[in-house]
């Protein structure tokens, strides 16, 4: 579907690594693999705001027969820690898939990053398209070991007053979703761990729900039990919903929520995108589907809407794609592109008579698309 107002309005070349967080600690020549998607909020001013996550990675990774990825670990006296890197022999590296490496010979899938991400805020105009103020000051960093590969993927709600960023924590630890929280969407505070190894995609629902916190969770698994034959669902990652007192200590809800369907490919993994953002039809979900396709497979984006009581019933849904890569978009980056065929959709705010949806384009770059309401219907 094709959006008149649809543009990259962050791309790497606009990153300042001299400010980067990573800045003076690695005598190696890094760069901005990607700056992408972006969680996005409303600030009081009017302004939007994007957490724009930045993959940043070595300029050359392979030296001496080794593969190289970048690490944070604790200094003692020094809350902000320092980053070293770490060498893997090649015989042991599976390098295919320029974001990572996976380790061979350890019985299960072992992987390494290709860079170390940090979030970066960025102010733009209400209506989303240009860029107001780059915070370097404010960027989000990793501080604690569970953290050590970094911080990725903010999405941003506003509850009654406060601001909560949900983000994936990377680390051999646990690959764990952590919790932010601001009073004004610009000054975060870290708050903790809430949910623990391998679930990704968490979204708190932009309001209460009889009274409780609500979020959308996907679960990772290697294993997944089948359906019965002829079933409307297919095995495989869904998106799950879980409810909490507060925020902070989350119980999974009993029922299901959005399920890959057995009638397209496109679904074969799935997970959150959006905050479930309330209408007058329901709580608007905005999701992503994969279809498997060489190594990294088809990112596109679509939506469902939700009842407002229930989140788990699904009133309406649809199969058509709402946003897919778009290579005009890309073009003049061509050269800085290294996947394909990749939007991953990551925040939402009211536009008035449209909605102005923030995504990542190719790992790359971040992109705003305004999208009519009329598209969304039950």
């Amino acid at each position: 579907m094709n959006y008149a107002v649809d543009k990259l309005v962050l791309v790497p070349d606009d990153i300042d690594l001299s400010r980067s967080p990573l800045a003076g600690h690695l005598n190696v020549e890094t760069y901005v693999l990607g700056a992408f998607n972006p969680g996005l909020t409303r600030l009081a001013s009017g302004n939007l705001l994007m957490m724009v996550r930045v993959a940043e990675a070595l300029r050359h990774p392979v030296k001496d027969g080794n593969v190289h990825s970048i690490r944070w670990e604790a200094v003692e006296g020094d809350t902000k820690g320092r980053y070293v890197l770490d060498a893997w022999p090649l015989d042991y590296a599976d390098t295919a898939d320029p974001r990572k490496f996976m380790l061979r010979g350890g019985g299960w899938k072992i992987m390494a990053l290709t860079s170390l991400s940090w979030l970066l805020p960025v102010e733009l105009t209400p209506d989303g398209l240009e860029v107001v103020a780059i915070h370097y000051d404010r960027a989000i960093a990793p501080q604690d070991s569970f953290q050590c590969y970094g911080v990725e993927d903010a999405r941003i709600s506003k509850v009654g007053d406060r601001y909560l960023m949900t983000t994936c924590s990377v680390s051999p630890e646990r690959h764990s979703t952590t919790l932010y929280s601001s009073p004004d969407g610009l000054d975060w505070t870290f708050e903790d761990i809430v949910l623990d190894h391998q679930n990704k995609d968490m979204l708190i629902f932009e309001g209460l729900i009889r009274g409780q916190y609500w979020a959308q969770t996907r679960p990772l698994g290697d294993l997944y039990f089948a359906y019965p034959p002829g079933s409307e669902w297919r095995a495989g990652p869904s998106i799950n919903l879980a409810l909490s007192p507060d925020g902070y200590f989350w119980k999974p809800y009993r029922k299901p929520g959005i399920r890959p369907h057995a009638g397209t490919v496109a679904t074969a993994r799935m997970g959150g995108g959006t905050p479930p953002m309330l209408t007058e039809q329901g709580w608007l979900s905005l999701w992503h589907g994969v279809e498997p396709k060489e190594i990294v497979g088809i990112y596109r984006t679509y939506w469902s809407i939700l009842d407002r009581d229930d989140p788990s019933t699904v009133l309406a849904t649809n199969h058509a794609p709402l946003l897919e890569a778009n290579p005009a978009l890309t073009q003049p980056i061509e050269h800085q592109m290294y996947i394909r065929d990749v939007v991953f959709t990551t925040g939402i705010a009211n536009g008035g008579d449209h909605y102005i949806v923030a995504s990542g384009e190719g790992d790359l770059a971040c992109r705003i698309t305004h999208i009519p309401k009329g598209v969304f219907h039950a």
